[in-house]
């Protein structure tokens, strides 16, 4: 039975505490792979701690793929360090003696049916006909009543007051030195990352910063995206003329053996929050990834970790970035998620031998974001405003999302429809039982007012293509709304069984 003391746990609560130290055991082998856990009730007992605190444990370790579960059997250890042997036969036989979901249902990814793409102006005219939509499952946007306006403008005065100086003098390339500490006291205490202040670059959108990622690492690379996957970073590689290609996707992530058959030198991957599937890339297969890049000193993985912060249950995801020991993790982030898409601040923070090269080639580069924003951003960080806002945020979304599926769970919809993904970010994935292709449900729906966008969109590869699930944003539906819409697509499944 594992036994550990709850004596000094420091800030942790007791969860967190079990979490870390069931961790640390998997991480050193005192726990085998395979290895059977406790029951949650008999630990519980052990231990003198409650069911829940560890179910809690239990979750988040699960989550990020250091245990897995079998139905009516329990818990048990997965096989972490299967990923340093870079052997795509191996692993593939592994996975299939195996076959474990990673204790959630996941999507299949590989279904055969073609599906042609979208004509998105088509369905967003019938709306209009119609009136505005009653629910938008495309937005991404935050809405105005969520943004901090009240502090900001605080914070804005007193940085004209006690900063003029500062305001007036150019940055290093890489940004403000203030906004650089903030940044990276943040990720040490939000994600679990040790990095220096020099090491953060801060630049005006993801965009601009991929494009100086291409100059540092050069122009003869090939870049891998995942597909499904966002397109504008796809579109991105291909106007600054580097080669690229699209990663098909499994329950785990990527697919590693395709990266070795198309030749990728620099990966870009979402492992804490896959776009659009929602899939939460487990240990095993990161570890996999880190042993691919270390197999030829030129190959890099760009982590994008966009919404990192509205990770709605449980602890973050812990970044690539914190188990990468050999500098092979670029890791990306922004503040377009957590305050708007209109405060253009984006971040990356690079391994200790690229900036050096950084500093040596891309000197030149002025910081594309101005003082005024980048004082005050890390003043509200540094006062502990970014942190309230996040916790508001992520209560304010998880209320909204529970009422939209109790709102689904109560309607005839309910049995119409597979909800995957709902603990992943602000987005779900919902698979639909109908007879209409993606194309024509999207047009019907956008007739009753609701802007739909299937997953089958987001693929470039059509052999990879799956059809019936869409991609739910729920930034776009008022609360006010939600029983209507849930009402209207009831109606428009029922028409045609």
């Amino acid at each position: 039975m594992l036994t550990y003391s709850f004596a000094d746990i420091g800030s942790d609560s007791l969860y967190e505490h079990l979490y870390k130290c069931i961790k640390n055991d998997i991480k050193k082998g005192v726990l085998e792979k395979n290895e059977k856990l406790p029951s949650k009730r008999s630990l519980a007992k052990n231990l003198g701690i409650s069911v829940i605190t560890v179910e809690n444990a239990y979750a988040q370790l699960l989550a990020e793929g250091y245990i897995y579960s079998i139905a009516k059997k329990g818990y048990y250890v997965s096989d972490i360090k299967s990923g340093y042997i870079w052997d795509s036969s191996a692993m593939e036989n592994e996975r299939e003696k195996t076959s474990i979901k990673n204790g959630v249902e996941h999507i299949n990814l590989v279904k055969e049916k073609m599906c042609d793409r979208i004509d998105e102006e088509f369905a967003i005219s019938q709306a209009r006909t119609e009136g505005r939509y009653i629910a938008d499952f495309t937005k991404n946007k935050m809405i105005s009543d969520m943004f901090p306006f009240t502090i900001w403008t605080k914070l804005i005065r007193q940085v004209l007051s006690e900063q003029q100086n500062a305001l007036m003098t150019n940055p290093p390339s890489g940004g403000a030195m203030e906004l650089r500490r903030a940044i990276a006291k943040h990720l040490k205490e939000f994600r679990g990352m040790i990095v220096a202040p020099e090491q953060i670059i801060v630049g005006a959108g993801t965009e601009y910063l991929y494009g100086l990622i291409i100059q540092l690492l050069g122009m003869d690379k090939k870049y891998g995206v995942e597909d499904p996957g966002y397109d504008k970073i796809s579109k991105i590689y291909r106007c600054h003329g580097v080669k690229q290609d699209y990663i098909g996707m499994d329950e785990y992530g990527v697919i590693p053996s395709q990266i070795s058959e198309k030749k990728i030198d620099i990966l870009h991957i979402t492992p804490s929050h896959h776009f659009p599937t929602g899939i939460v890339m487990p240990i095993s297969r990161r570890y996999e990834l880190l042993g691919w890049a270390n197999q030829d000193e030129e190959r890099y993985i760009i982590e994008d970790d966009y919404d990192s912060e509205l990770r709605l249950n449980g602890q973050p995801i812990p970044a690539l970035q914190s188990i990468d020991v050999s500098e092979k993790v670029i890791y990306i982030n922004t503040f377009t998620k957590t305050l708007s898409s209109t405060v253009r601040i984006s971040y990356m923070v690079l391994p200790e031998k690229l900036l050096d090269k950084f500093y040596k080639t891309l000197f030149f580069y002025s910081c594309t974001v101005s003082n005024f924003e980048q004082y005050t951003l890390a003043k509200f960080i540094d006062e502990g405003c970014f942190e309230k806002h996040i916790n508001r945020m992520r209560k304010y979304y998880s209320d909204k999302r529970k009422k939209l599926f109790l709102a689904i769970k109560k309607s005839k919809l309910n049995k119409y429809v597979t909800v995957h993904e709902e603990d992943a970010g602000l987005q779900f994935l919902m698979e639909i039982k109908t007879k209409y292709s993606d194309e024509e449900f999207v047009r019907r729906a956008a007739k009753e007012g609701i802007k739909m966008s299937p997953l089958s969109g987001f693929y470039h590869l059509k052999e990879n293509r799956t059809e019936h699930i869409f991609v739910m944003n729920y930034l776009g539906v008022e609360e006010s709304n939600i029983e209507k819409t849930v009402e209207k697509l009831c109606k428009i499944i029922a028409i045609k069984k």
